[in-house]
């Protein structure tokens, strides 16, 4: 389930929780902008035992961003085959994607703060809808990014 989440100083944020387990989450926040061409935020993941932020993951706008990556898998809610991919140009932030029988889509995250170091930390998967609850992710994450309230 996604909400975009009222904090206290009026800052943007969307927050992912797994519809199998609400203790697994990944939340955008605390967005900020150097250019008009990239916008910079931050990334949390929670899951039992494990909380990890990277500061500064940017979105250029001239790459293919996550939002747009968010609206195939949507858009493909009857399911695909094996696994699909995304990650900033960075790579910082990547998720996958797995759909499983049922109409549900596994986005599976993870981070890496340290950009020239190998491995990096990652989430439980978070499950989702294929449909509705993709589209309303990819809506959110589109309004997150650009800076608007939804």
């Amino acid at each position: 389930m996604t909400s975009p989440d009222d904090d206290t100083d009026d800052r943007l944020s969307v927050t992912i929780r797994c519809q199998d387990n609400a203790s697994v989450g990944v939340t955008f926040c605390d967005r900020f902008g150097f250019d008009a061409d990239s916008v910079h935020y931050a990334v949390e993941l929670r899951a039992p035992g494990l909380t990890a932020r990277v500061d500064e993951v940017v979105a250029r706008t001239w790459e293919s961003d996550l939002t747009t990556f968010l609206e195939a898998l949507a858009a493909d809610y009857r399911g695909w085959d094996g696994q699909r991919s995304w990650r900033t140009d960075d790579r910082d932030l990547a998720v996958s994607a797995v759909f499983r029988s049922g109409g549900h889509v596994g986005l599976t995250w993870a981070l890496r703060p340290w950009p020239q170091a190998a491995g990096g930390w990652g989430a439980s998967t978070t499950w989702l809808e294929a449909g509705e609850q993709m589209a309303s992710l990819a809506a959110h994450v589109r309004h997150f990014l650009a800076g608007e309230q939804h």
